[in-house]
């Protein structure tokens, strides 16, 4: 996951608003949002390449979701991040404890931003700070560098979806995480990778052959518990699949 701009709004009729694009190599095999057969009580999608997933939500309203740190020529981590989302969704530690007891191994891993959260709270971890902090209410914005960093294309994707936020629906956040006006050269950050690939990573819905948005997400979560969670996936061309799914789950 690349791109996620969310609203935390405790207390709220509709706590919890996400919009998402995963962005990876079309070649990565996946499995699209869903229910999954071994754990039902998860909705995400999942990897087929080393397991795991970038974002997903339970009923019971146990929330995650990881991007990676861009900084060219990193190693790979001798774990994959991927595990970290599903340890937290399949487990029961509260979000503070999960994260402080990863501290412990961040070694193993490439670098990632990771968010974890329940109905009462939502906490981020940056690897490579080490920093691990809950958040209060707000809306945020993460890419591939810290939280709330002031790139161009969080930066417009945080002013679109604020907007929507006055009368949030899929189809709204879905239209946001379309946009694939690039950053001038003069915004670009400098992440150690090529100029042409910052040019490229630069909008917030990414179209090339070979790496691109391969689906976008948008999830509302209502104090009553009603969750609903709408994917659109998109292929190497950057057209819109024939995936579109929605699931909807019941107050409770």
């Amino acid at each position: 996951m690349c791109l996620i701009v969310l609203a935390w709004r405790p207390g709220h009729p509709l706590p919890l608003v996400v919009a998402a694009n995963r962005d990876e190599f079309h070649e990565r095999p996946s499995l699209a949002l869903g229910r999954w057969e071994d754990a039902p009580e998860i909705i995400a999608g999942r990897d087929l390449q080393a397991g795991g997933t970038w974002m997903g939500i339970t009923e019971t309203g146990r929330f995650a979701a990881l991007t990676n740190i861009r900084i060219g020529g990193q190693p790979a981590g001798k774990r994959s991040r991927g595990e970290l989302p599903e340890a937290f969704l399949r487990g029961e530690a509260a979000p503070e404890s999960f994260l402080r007891a990863l501290c412990g191994r961040l070694q193993d891993y490439a670098g990632f931003n990771l968010l974890v959260g329940d109905r009462d709270e939502l906490w981020h971890l940056n690897s490579h700070s080490g920093t691990v902090q809950r958040l209060p209410g707000g809306v945020y914005g993460l890419s591939n560098a810290d939280l709330d960093s002031p790139w161009p294309k969080l930066e417009r994707a945080r002013a679109a979806f604020t907007h929507c936020l006055l009368e949030p629906t899929p189809e709204a956040l879905l239209e946001l995480l379309a946009d694939r006006q690039r950053a001038a050269d003069s915004e670009l950050p400098s992440t150690g990778v090529p100029l042409e690939w910052e040019r490229l990573l630069s909008s917030i819905f990414i179209a090339s052959p070979g790496y691109g948005t391969r689906a976008s997400t948008a999830l509302l979560h209502h104090a009553d518990g009603r969750l609903v969670v709408v994917e659109r996936s998109y292929a190497a061309d950057g057209r819109a699949s024939d995936t579109w799914l929605q699931l909807e789950t019941r107050a409770g």
